[in-house]
């Protein structure tokens, strides 16, 4: 009778299990992999394939007994650095939301907003319109690729077995929460100048014709003024987002 031990058994099992541990961490928190549209079956079979066509470029793995405190140390290393790039990644997203929130605002348009299940928080229609173009626009840039990528490298930077507290320190995810709030107000920076100029100028009318009923005429001029000019600055979303997206990619895939 052909028999195994467990060090055999894990041998063999070691080179997929982290690298698929950690894709699957991903892909429960990374934008587009994490919709609920997406079957849980779907998840666990997409990252064991990912864990299997990646063993050619992943690095030798440790075999660690299951039976041994390590085992556990590394299951929660894996999971956590896989939440963390999920989390990363979901800043990029946050940062063109808060940018539509913000534009949102000048333009009078927070009143319509709706319940998101995917925050659990009430979130303005221009914060939305600005989130579903940003999902589209992170498939046609290919970002799904680039962070498939970076967990692949991110085997290099944060082997399987090290310090898990070290790892996130070494992350540096404060940064991107500056990154947030700087390009977020980057993007929203031309409509929020265009639609202060419209508000002085409707507040010179105001003053020059009195007899102006300025509230019946300045919402739809500021609508329909912050309308064309989200036509106008929307084509220039895609450098401020690959750039957010490469940061918080290079914080994982960046040699140490």
């Amino acid at each position: 009778m052909i028999t195994f031990t467990e060090a055999q058994i894990m041998a063999w099992l070691s080179p997929v299990l982290w690298p698929f541990l950690r894709v699957l961490a991903l892909f429960t928190s990374a934008p587009v992999f994490s919709m609920r549209v997406i079957p849980v079956r779907t998840r666990i079979g997409l990252a064991f394939l990912v864990a299997v066509c990646a063993q050619a470029v992943l690095p030798e793995q440790p075999v660690i007994s299951l039976n041994s405190r390590e085992a556990a140390g590394a299951v929660v290393q894996q999971v956590g650095i896989g939440l963390a790039m999920g989390f990363a990644v979901r800043l990029v997203f946050a940062a063109v939301e808060l940018a539509g929130e913000i534009i949102g605002l000048q333009m009078g348009l927070n009143f319509a907003s709706f319940f998101d299940p995917a925050s659990n928080a009430q979130v303005s229609a221009v914060a939305r319109f600005f989130g579903n173009i940003s999902m589209l626009l992170f498939v046609v840039i290919n970002g799904h690729l680039m962070v498939l990528m970076a967990v692949v490298k991110s085997f290099d930077s944060f082997p399987v077995g090290g310090n898990f507290l070290q790892a996130i320190g070494q992350m540096r995810l404060h940064e991107l929460g500056a990154s947030l709030f700087s390009s977020a107000l980057w993007i929203a920076l031309p409509m929020i100048a265009l639609l202060l100029f419209v508000n002085l100028t409707l507040g010179i009318i105001s003053r020059v014709a009195p007899q102006m009923n300025i509230y019946a005429v300045g919402f739809p001029v500021t609508l329909t003024v912050g309308m064309l000019g989200i036509t106008a600055t929307l084509p220039m979303l895609e450098q401020p987002m690959l750039a957010l997206l490469q940061q918080s990619i290079d914080l994982f895939a960046a040699p140490r």
